[in-house]
C-alpha cells in the first residue's frame, strides 16, 4: 500500500542517536503526542531545513526515507548520512538539528512501495545508506511471515547503519548477508540474479553503481520486471530530444507558458504562471514532489523515479527535469 501526502506539519525531535559512523538518526513526534499519519515501507518525507523567509536566503528541503516501524504511529524515524561534499543538507542535519527542536516536515510520499506476495521469496538489497527504505520492507516481510533475504553492502560494519536491527529481524536464520568491503565480503550480483530465478520480487536501494549493476544483470537475464529500485542520485541524461523551445498549456489556469532551452518546465511555470502552484523539492528528479498529470503531448522522461511502465503511459511527468518531445504539451495544472 502506498501513501501520498503534501501536507506540512511541525514535528519535534524527540531523540537523536548515531546509527553508525557518519549516520545520525532522528526520531520525530507530534508536539501534542498524537499519532502521526500512516505510512508504508519505502516512504520518504521532506525535511525543511531552511524556510527561505529571511532576506537573501533560500528554502532548503531534503528527502529522507522513513526507516522506523510503520506499525508505530507515535514516531517517524529518519537516518541521515553526512556528506561533506554534498549540497549541504546532511551537514545541517548533523551540525544543527538537536533534541527538542521543531522541524517542518512534508509528507509522507511513496514512489518505492513494497508489496508482500504470499508464497514468494522477497529479496532485498541495500548499499550503504540505502538501508533506510529497505529496513522497513524487511520488517514488514518478517512481520507478515514471508520468506525473505537481505544482502547489505557497505565500506565497513562500523559505517553500516542498523546492522543490529537487521540481525535481530533475522534471529539467526541466515537470511541476512552482510558484505563489508574492508573484510573482503563483496556482494555478488550474478549470484543474486541466479537465486532470483524463482521469480520473486527484488527491492534495492543504494549507490548509482550498485543500481546500474543490478539493472544490467536483471535485464540481461530477461527478468527486469522483478527488480524494483530507488535512487538517491539522479540519472545522468544527454541532450534532450526536443532541443528548441516548447509550449506548455496549463489546463486549470488556461495559461500557456514557453519553456526555453536550458529551462525546466517547473521554472517556466514559476516564472510565467506563479498562481499555478506546482510543489517542488529536490529539483533533480529524485523525489517525485513536482509530479503533475499529463493530458496531451509526448514527454521525454528524464527523472529517476517513474517506472518503465509509467514512462511508457506518460500519464504524469516530473516538471523539474522532464521535457516535451514535441512543440506543445498540456498539463492538468
Amino acid at each position: 500500500m502506498s501513501y501520498f501526502s503534501d501536507v506540512e506539519r511541525d514535528l519535534v525531535v524527540a531523540a537523536r542517536t548515531m546509527a553508525a559512523d557518519g549516520v545520525v538518526a532522528l526520531d520525530l513526534v507530534a508536539h501534542n503526542g498524537r499519532d502521526l499519519p500512516a505510512w508504508a515501507p519505502g516512504s520518504h518525507v521532506d525535511l525543511v531545513l531552511a524556510d527561505g523567509r529571511q532576506p537573501g536566503t533560500q528554502r532548503v528541503e531534503r528527502q529522507y526515507s522513513l526507516c522506523g516501524d510503520a506499525a508505530d504511529r507515535s514516531v517517524w524515524r529518519v537516518a541521515v548520512l553526512r556528506e561533506d561534499t554534498g549540497r549541504g543538507g546532511s551537514v545541517r542535519v548533523h551540525d544543527e538539528i538537536q533534541v527538542g527542536q521543531r522541524l517542518r516536515v512534508r509528507g509522507p510520499r511513496n514512489h518505492f512501495a513494497c508489496d508482500i506476495v504470499p508464497g514468494a521469496v522477497h529479496r532485498f538489497v541495500a548499499g550503504g545508506i540505502g538501508i533506510t527504505p529497505i529496513l522497513g520492507m524487511v520488517r514488514a516481510a518478517a512481520t507478515a511471515g514471508a520468506v525473505w533475504t537481505l544482502d547489505y553492502a557497505g565500506r565497513s560494519l562500523s559505517t553500516m547503519a542498523f546492522v543490529d536491527d537487521v540481525r535481530a529481524l533475522d534471529a539467526g536464520a541466515g537470511r541476512v548477508r552482510l558484505h563489508a568491503a574492508d573484510e573482503g565480503a563483496r556482494f555478488d550480483v550474478a549470484a543474486l540474479v541466479d537465486a532470483a530465478a524463482d521469480g520473486g520480487p527484488v527491492y534495492a536501494c543504494g549507490p548509482a553503481r550498485l543500481i546500474a549493476a543490478l539493472e544490467e544483470a536483471f535485464t540481461a537475464a530477461g527478468r527486469a520486471d522483478a527488480l524494483h529500485v530507488e535512487r538517491f542520485e539522479a540519472i545522468a541524461y544527454g541532450e534532450p530530444i526536443w532541443a528548441g523551445p516548447f509550449e506548455v498549456e496549463l489546463a486549470m489556469t488556461g495559461d500557456v507558458v514557453t519553456v526555453q532551452p536550458g529551462q525546466s518546465v517547473l521554472e517556466a511555470i514559476e516564472e510565467q504562471s506563479p498562481e499555478a502552484m506546482v510543489l517542488s523539492s529536490c529539483r533533480r528528479g529524485t523525489c517525485g514532489t513536482c509530479e503533475v498529470p499529463v493530458l496531451e503531448g509526448e514527454i521525454e522522461h528524464r527523472d529517476s523515479v517513474l517506472t518503465p511502465l509509467e514512462r511508457e503511459h506518460s500519464a504524469v511527468m516530473l516538471t523539474c527535469v522532464s521535457r516535451a518531445a514535441c512543440p506543445r504539451i498540456v498539463l492538468d495544472v
